[in-house]
């Protein structure tokens, strides 16, 4: 099941405003188009827009960011100008913090493949906002399997403490795990992911 491919058909499919599907928001540009606090001038002007939102990859931490909130959007532009561009935009998530940003095969453990596009960094108020120019509808992982060549769907995104101490304000020091989401081979515990947008039914 996934988000980024499956919302893309949907979003090409509109016929005329925005529509809602199991929580996932899809548009087309033109009068009257919300523009996602833009970043840059990508998103609110690409005819074809896919939202959605991350949410807390456990309780542990929804509890400790009880009023967080991670919007996401893709302008679906790499027919027109060789990428596509994605939005992020974080809201009072932990302080001063640096996020990892990956698209990946599964949204939570064990994840699968995954490719790193990017960091967020949140300023004192746990705000943060980047936009990233990449391909993202399309994007996929290949590599060797025994003697075959082995094509993965990165269709899912998922947000990471940078640093492994980034999660101590909430699990305590020194008691998350040290994971490999960040260029350094150090990082903290999943903080987001794209789970709570998965569609309730198949995509048609």
């Amino acid at each position: 099941m996934s988000i980024i491919k499956g919302l893309a058909v949907l979003a090409a499919g509109a016929v005329a405003g925005a529509g809602i599907y199991a929580g996932v928001q899809t548009f087309n540009g033109g009068a009257g188009t919300p523009d996602f606090d833009k970043v840059g001038d990508y998103t609110s002007t690409a005819k074809n827009v896919v939202k959605f939102k991350l949410a807390p990859s456990n309780d542990q931490l929804a509890k400790c960011m009880p009023k967080v909130k991670v919007d996401v959007a893709v302008a679906l532009e790499t027919d027109a100008k060789g990428f596509d561009v994605m939005d992020v935009k974080v809201y009072n998530a932990a302080p001063s913090t640096s996020f990892t940003i990956f698209l990946l095969e599964v949204p939570a453990s064990p994840f699968g493949a995954a490719e790193y596009i990017g960091d967020v960094n949140t300023d004192k108020k746990g705000n943060g906002a980047v936009e990233l120019k990449l391909i993202v509808e399309e994007a996929f992982s290949s590599t060797i399997v025994g003697q075959d060549r082995v094509r993965k769907e990165l269709n899912h995104v998922g947000m990471w403490f940078a640093d492994p101490a980034g999660d101590d304000f909430c699990l305590g020091k020194g008691k998350g795990p040290v994971t490999p989401f960040d260029g350094d081979n150090e990082a903290g515990i999943q903080a987001f992911n794209s789970v709570p947008s998965l569609p309730k039914a198949p995509l048609p």
